[in-house]
């Protein structure tokens, strides 16, 4: 099978998982507090991908230099582009609770949402795609952090939605098409990156990883401290450690 091809396959692999886990939020009464669990248990894992996984091939790839000047250009490109959204109405698009504004409450929000979900997830794809260019297999450790994070981003926004009052044809359209884009966006980062010298790929993944953690503070860690509390600590560590111990087998 052809690498690019490769590229898009996982990419849309990790973002089913955005799907599987709206599905769940939908259909099952899974209560807020462990909606909250799952998240930082998805946050641990992101948070160390980003560190081993990411950071840590940029900066053997490229040197430090690139390595911080991309993970600064992404964090605040991504934050940036979150406060635009926040104001139409996509603050709390992964809250699982009843902080997201309907419609009615704020007239473009559900395209502010759906716009905030691309943010969320394009960087994270782009990564999966880059990691073939090395001529190696895909990065299972990075496609595995994402599935895994992917599962509570869908569950906990699926939730909310339907609290907002969103029809089941916008959640399931919104998640199904954004797994979509997740997969061309990991075939793009593969054709894209191709011969790009190793300053530049250092520097786009750490720009990526410095959007995903800006993600991972911003939107999800709330949304598992605010219904979770004390235990949320707990909670990513052993998140943390999974996905550690993935990258060490």
């Amino acid at each position: 099978m052809p690498e690019w091809l490769q590229a898009g396959g996982w990419g849309l692999v990790a973002g089913s998982a955005l799907l599987l886990g709206a599905l769940a939020g939908w259909y099952l009464p899974v209560p807020q507090r462990v909606i909250a669990l799952i998240m930082a248990f998805g946050a641990g894992v992101l948070l160390s991908a980003v560190s081993f996984e990411l950071i840590a091939e940029a900066h053997e790839q490229g040197g430090m230099l690139p390595t911080a000047l991309g993970a600064a250009g992404g964090a605040l490109a991504y934050t940036l582009a979150n406060l635009a959204l926040a104001r139409r109405g996509a603050r709390h698009r992964k809250r699982s609770g009843e902080r997201q504004p309907s419609e009615r409450e704020k007239p473009g929000s559900g395209t502010a949402m759906a716009v905030g979900a691309l943010l969320d997830g394009v960087p994270e794809s782009v990564v999966i795609g880059a990691s073939l260019l090395s001529g190696g297999p895909v990065s299972v450790v990075t496609v595995a952090a994402v599935f895994l994070s992917n599962v509570p981003e869908g569950l906990s926004s699926a939730a909310g939605m339907r609290r907002a009052g969103r029809s089941s044809r916008y959640v399931f359209l919104l998640w199904a098409g954004i797994a979509l884009v997740s997969g061309v966006a990991a075939l793009v980062g593969y054709t894209l990156l191709g011969g790009a010298p190793p300053t530049v790929l250092a520097a786009i993944t750490a720009l990526a990883a410095g959007a995903i953690l800006a993600m991972i503070t911003d939107t999800m860690v709330p949304e598992a401290f605010e219904n979770a509390h004390l235990l949320v600590g707990l909670v990513t560590v052993a998140g943390f450690l999974t996905a550690f111990a993935l990258s060490h087998t």
